[in-house]
């Protein structure tokens, strides 16, 4: 790679001839730490393989077992299929940064990826509140849990969810697809992260930063705030529950939902006001590896989480995993 490709460039004022647009930008991957790239490879490698294997296992077991119909499943079911689409959005560029250096990402390819890792977020935000309220009302109101959340009310809620990710994250990568680049083409992270490419542009940068900053801010805080209702809900039915062990057990189940649901959110929401206020006192390595992480551990985490410490889809898992193992050969005999 020639290396005056990532001499830094100061932006100018905006040149007066007609700005082409670049036809390639180049990926730092983790500034300050590219002596730890063949590592992270290494880790976010295993940690894409955990991913879609326990994801592609999830949706075939909901998909191949018809007693799994429950709304629980069904958003388990999407929530693998967007972990799928998230990871693989942007896993893949980094371990071929990571390891061998290929850096370079098309003009489109750019944009298209930046636009799927944020409407996958998006959507996921809007799934972990839909199975939130499905826990609120399957111990709130178990006894009207079927008549609540029916097929329709499911489908609503999944076509509600997509249509405000689609409907909010389309204007902004309409704005910074239509900026200028007439400077330096070196993104100083390890995908097309929104900021990071929007203050390469010659123009000003600052409406659509601004747009994702209250997008974001509105989507997630609202989605926050209802999650955190329902499962203040859910604690109060708990402590109602007069055996200890229910109790526990239906703790037990809530705190590891919370757990998965911090480790999205934390991250993330942390990383874009860090971009906005705090840019110059925290490291720009520790600041990518926020995003990086908030990408790539609750697509890991997730089937662990909600599959295996879900009773009934954790017996169906073992079935098949056995059949596959001890029957599936015999029946060729």
């Amino acid at each position: 790679m020639n290396k005056r490709a990532f001499s830094p460039v100061m932006l100018g004022p905006p040149y007066n001839h007609t700005v082409e647009t670049p036809a390639t930008f180049f990926l730092v991957g983790i500034p300050d730490l590219q002596s730890s790239h063949l590592w992270l490879a290494v880790s976010l490698s295993a940690m894409y393989t955990t991913a879609l294997v326990g994801n592609s296992i999830i949706m075939m077991v909901i998909c191949m077992d018809s007693t799994l119909r429950e709304p629980m499943f069904c958003f388990l079911c999407i929530l693998a299929a967007v972990d799928i689409v998230m990871a693989s959005s942007v896993v893949p560029k980094m371990v071929s940064i990571f390891s061998s250096g290929h850096s370079s990402i098309s003009f489109q390819a750019c944009f298209t990826q930046m636009y799927f890792v944020h409407a996958a977020t998006a959507v996921e935000t809007g799934l972990l509140l839909a199975m939130a309220f499905d826990r609120c009302v399957a111990i709130c109101k178990p006894l009207h849990y079927k008549s609540i959340l029916t097929p329709r009310v499911m489908l609503g809620m999944s076509v509600t969810i997509t249509i405000r990710a689609i409907m909010s994250m389309t204007p902004l990568s309409w704005m910074i697809s239509h900026l200028p680049f007439c400077g330096s083409h070196v993104v100083p992270h390890s995908y097309c992260e929104h900021m990071a490419v929007a203050k390469l542009a010659c123009a000003d940068p600052m409406p659509s930063c601004f747009y994702s900053l209250i997008c974001t801010s509105i989507i997630v805080g609202s989605d926050v705030i209802f999650i955190a209702a329902s499962y203040n809900l859910v604690l109060r039915a708990v402590f109602g529950l007069s055996s200890k062990n229910a109790q526990w057990k239906a703790l037990s189940t809530c705190g590891s939902h919370v757990g998965v649901m911090a480790l999205f959110y934390l991250p993330g929401m942390v990383s874009i006001y860090v971009a906005w206020l705090g840019q110059d006192s925290v490291p720009l390595h520790t600041q990518v590896l926020l995003v990086d992480l908030y990408l790539v551990i609750p697509p890991t985490l997730n089937p662990i989480i909600y599959g295996l410490r879900t009773k009934q889809l954790r017996k169906r898992i073992m079935s098949l995993l056995m059949f596959f193992l001890f029957h599936h050969p015999s029946q060729g005999e």
